[in-house]
């Protein structure tokens, strides 16, 4: 069992995060839902944290802790993003009582 992780190689893991990232894409453009297409940026931003990460493993040695750090940043940047865009959304559904981004206008002009 603990076999088959040491045959994983960086493909594996470039794969895995270009459908994840696909996923995400599919989910920002095709949903109208605010929740639903914060969710699907926060995917998109996690396939881009598993590239970094896969590169980090590819070249190793110091690189690696640049990778991670780097991660660790975008980490960061996705839970601000999350929280100023969950706070905006429930401001919205304050006012409007509902999410739906295809007939928000409050933001216009």
């Amino acid at each position: 069992m603990n076999d088959i992780f040491y045959k994983l190689t960086v493909s594996h893991f470039l794969i895995l995060a270009a459908v994840l990232f696909a996923i995400g894409t599919v989910g920002v453009l095709m949903r109208r839902n605010a929740l639903i297409v914060m969710m699907s940026i926060e995917l998109m931003m996690n396939a881009a944290n598993l590239t970094i990460l896969a590169f980090a493993r590819y070249h190793g040695g110091t690189a690696g802790l640049e990778g991670h750090s780097l991660a660790f940043i975008v980490i960061a940047v996705a839970a601000a993003e999350a929280a100023v865009g969950l706070a905006i959304v429930v401001a919205v559904f304050r006012t409007r009582r509902h999410a739906d981004i295809d007939r928000l206008n409050l933001l216009k002009n």
